[in-house]
């Protein structure tokens, strides 16, 4: 670092989450946004609504170069996260980027294998895990016994910009590969089991994306301890908002589910806000009496400490700074991120073959 009090951060790619981060930077005096990098209009607009006093860039190399960074935070599409991670991690910096860490197993494992080799740094945009109504849905769903079934689901009527989003990331992935990771993390913190085997199956329902991809899937994991998880991912103008959004988790001695009452009631599937939304966790308990009926009623829990879309990402660069200036062991934060990848590319495979991947 420059100083004991100054991160020196270069923003690469200014869209949604681009954009959330970089203001959560401007708003952390420890940091200081040295750039702001994209290929488009999106970084002037973001410079504007800091302020106007940062520096831009089209390039990444020229900006990586002429800014020697402390820190990088990567925020573009996925085919380019594993060439900007090592280069600026082969420059000495820090990096933040967004899932998932690369568009192939074989590039997570190298931008990993490098963050270990140079020493720095590495964490990836997993939100959920910064978000306490999430955390508390993890630790409850592991009071229910095992096995467990995980159902979930985060289907998106995308339209207009975030049609052209999901179209863009259709260039290099599927639906079940960028979004699922997520939620497969979620499924392995659950069960905290090895996965066995990994079914797929997808389907293109519209010709706005190469001939190779779909942008409907539908996955189911089988774990060493029984446990079984199903996550579902569809984008675009067609699809549904009557189930977009399913977060449920059944054991022998329960059910935990995310009830998201205000935004799956009003069509809200589209909007960032709704895809890390709780509002509520309904808890219900399986204990039956001698008549077979329930001996306790469902508990709501409600917690008071709901961040909205921009406060999560605020406290991941909390923690993305507390990892560097206290010089956190990330080896399982790391490792996790090229698992879960590695699980949803065999969910890829297996929608492009027909067959049962094994892990």
């Amino acid at each position: 670092m420059s100083t004991a009090a100054s991160l020196r951060v270069l923003v690469v790619g200014c869209g949604n989450m681009g954009a959330s981060h970089a203001i959560a930077y401007s708003k952390m005096p420890d940091v200081r946004i040295c750039g702001i990098v994209s290929r488009g209009d999106s970084k002037s607009a973001l410079n504007d609504r800091l302020g106007g006093s940062y520096p831009l860039f089209e390039d990444y190399t020229e900006a990586l170069q002429h800014t020697a960074p402390d820190a990088v935070c990567i925020s573009t599409y996925p085919d380019t996260h594993e060439a900007f991670a090592v280069a600026a991690l082969e420059r000495g910096c820090h990096v933040f980027m967004e899932k998932p860490i690369a568009d192939s197993v074989a590039g997570a494992e190298r931008v990993a294998e490098t963050a270990r080799r140079v020493g720095k740094k590495l964490v990836v945009g997993y939100i959920l895990r910064h978000h306490p109504s999430w955390i508390r849905f993890i630790e409850e769903a592991r009071h229910l016994g095992k096995p467990l079934v995980m159902r979930m689901n985060l289907n998106q009527q995308s339209h207009g910009y975030m049609w052209d989003v999901h179209r863009n990331l259709m260039k290099s992935l599927s639906p079940i590969v960028d979004c699922a990771v997520h939620y497969i993390d979620v499924m392995c913190q659950m069960v905290r089991s090895r996965p066995l085997r990994v079914h797929a199956i997808g389907a293109k329902l519209t010709p706005d994306i190469p001939a190779w991809n779909y942008n409907y899937g539908q996955l189911q994991i089988h774990f060493e301890d029984g446990s079984v998880g199903w996550y579902e991912a569809g984008w675009g103008p067609m699809m549904s908002e009557t189930a977009f959004f399913i977060k449920d988790v059944v054991g022998p001695k329960g059910a935990v589910s995310i009830v998201a009452k205000e935004a799956s009631s009003q069509g809200h599937s589209d909007t960032i806000d709704a895809h890390t939304k709780t509002e509520s966790l309904r808890l219900h308990h399986a204990d039956i009496d001698a008549q077979n009926e329930f001996t306790r009623p469902d508990q709501w829990i409600d917690l008071s400490d709901e961040p909205d879309h921009q406060g999560l990402c605020d406290r991941e660069q909390d923690y993305f700074l507390k990892a560097i200036q206290e010089n956190l062991d990330l080896t399982d934060h790391v490792q996790d991120a090229v698992d879960s990848l590695r699980i949803a590319f065999a969910c890829d495979e297996s929608v492009r073959t027909g067959q049962v991947v094994s892990l």
